[in-house]
């Protein structure tokens, strides 16, 4: 199976386009169409040729940024998909998969309904395919890319080996433009100038060397189910059934040395609706101790009818989690009991709520600093400043004050305070590079000011524009 246009038609699925359309993907410096649907390909535009040159060709075209990450995604779905026609599928580079259909055609009718079965489904899906079939694996994918029969496998061009573009150039100026000339030419010095690679792909087109079809392993699920011979309905009971499904999911996770970092439990009725109780973990945790009294307040709040006849749990979202060094000491670490506290909380405010600051690569005060989720952030090294920062940050607030020395005496909030110590000036001039309003009037003299009536203030001085103001409070 060869999907020629298999980026565009994901996109095109989803939302249809008339007219010639193309997706565009950056190289270096400049755009470059990625991948063209057929009414571009008419209009004379191809892929790798410069999107400003396709625009002044074609002005209606319309593209759209291309996602191989997302193309990947789809590739791996089609896979499968193909699965329901022999169990060995396989992938072929990134916009083709490969079948061995030995033992299962005749479920179709013979190969030829088998065929005709695949473009009728995928032409409903609207994907593009050129499908070939052979003998060998080789001489399928040059039917698929090149067309023609396996009886005419030596008529077609030595690009139908897939062969390197420099190397069907050196056999086309040999004079070896098909397969039929280069079988029978001399093997000795194609080998000593083209390297082993060469013969091996003919003979591997030819059947004369094996090429095995290796199918992808699909990725580990992580789920536990269990069936009730009686409904239940006590919370007991649930958090006791949930505790026997989390032995077996908590052990498939450290076999494969993962994480959990979102648990769905879901628990069907006797009259077939279903409740889920979803649980967000603040990092990956495989320990069932750990984990089943977080499930507790979302017990709670179901409703169990007539009785819970079936539980089912998953891990619906996974991250790595390497095993690591135990010592003979069993308390839980101080970053686990952070870790559990920040679940419990954010099971009542939510996750993104629980908030940390990390350290930002800037000396401005007000951009020193980064919020980020503490669930989905790790705590940063600490800032990298030469002098104290206050421990509160506010916007500047103007207090009366004249000349360049801290004032004696002023207010502030209405409050009257007495400087007893003023350390500094530390200047910190303005970012060029950003537009900052507030950073407009020049650099900032600031001040640690320690105050008579126990205040430890942030002050700093314009010279530009002479004014007084008040940033920070040290703790």
């Amino acid at each position: 199976m060869w999907f020629p246009r298999l980026p565009s038609d994901r996109v095109l699925r989803a939302r249809p386009v008339e007219g010639p359309f193309a997706l565009s993907l950056r190289v270096g410096a400049a755009e470059t169409l990625y991948c063209l649907n057929t009414t571009a390909e008419r209009a004379g535009l191809h892929r790798g040729m410069l999107l400003a040159d396709a625009r002044s060709f074609c002005p209606g075209l319309l593209t759209r940024p291309a996602q191989p990450d997302l193309d990947a995604r789809f590739l791996a779905s089609l896979r499968r998909w193909a699965g329901r026609y022999c169990p060995w599928v396989g992938g072929d580079g990134t916009d083709g998969l490969v079948l061995d259909v030995t033992g299962s055609a005749h479920l179709w009718g013979g190969e030829a309904g088998m065929l005709a079965d695949m473009q009728a489904r995928l032409a409903r899906a609207r994907v593009s395919c050129r499908l070939g079939i052979g003998a060998t694996r080789g001489a399928a994918w040059a039917q698929a890319h090149f067309g023609g029969t396996e009886a005419e496998l030596l008529t077609l061009p030595v690009a139908a080996l897939r062969l390197p573009a420099e190397t069907v150039t050196g056999l086309q100026r040999l004079g070896l433009g098909c397969i039929g000339d280069l079988a029978a030419a001399a093997r000795a010095p194609l080998a000593r100038r083209f390297g082993p690679g060469l013969l091996a792909r003919l003979d591997q087109a030819l059947g004369y060397l094996p090429e095995p079809i290796t199918p992808e392993a699909e990725p580990p699920h992580f789920a536990t189910r269990m069936t009730l011979p009686e409904p239940i309905g006590l919370v007991a009971d649930v958090m006791a059934a949930a505790e026997r499904l989390l032995g077996p999911l908590c052990a498939k996770l450290q076999a494969q040395e993962m994480g959990a970092r979102r648990l769905c439990l879901t628990l069907r009725r006797v009259d077939q609706a279903s409740q889920q109780v979803e649980l967000r973990l603040a990092a990956p945790m495989r320990e069932p101790a750990r984990i089943l009294p977080l499930f507790q307040r979302g017990v709670d709040e179901v409703e169990a009818g007539f009785g819970i006849d079936q539980i089912r749990l998953e891990a619906v979202q996974v991250e790595p989690l390497p095993l690591q060094q135990i010592g003979h000491a069993t308390t839980q670490s101080s970053p686990d009991r952070l870790n559990d506290l920040i679940t419990r909380i954010g099971t009542r405010i939510g996750l993104e709520n629980i908030q940390r600051f990390l350290p930002a690569d800037s000396h401005i005060p007000e951009r020193s600093f980064l919020i980020a989720p503490a669930a989905f952030s790790q705590p940063g090294q600490g800032w990298g400043c030469p002098r104290p920062r206050p421990l509160r940050l506010f916007p500047p607030e103007p207090i009366e004050a004249t000349g360049t020395q801290p004032p004696g005496q002023f207010r502030w909030r209405r409050m009257a305070l007495a400087t007893a110590r003023a350390i500094g000036p530390e200047r910190i001039a303005p970012e060029w590079w950003m537009q900052e309003d507030s950073w407009r009037s020049g650099v900032r003299d600031y001040w640690r000011i320690d105050t008579r009536q126990g205040r430890r203030l942030w002050l700093f001085h314009t010279p530009q524009s002479p004014g007084w103001f008040v940033q920070g409070e040290f703790a």
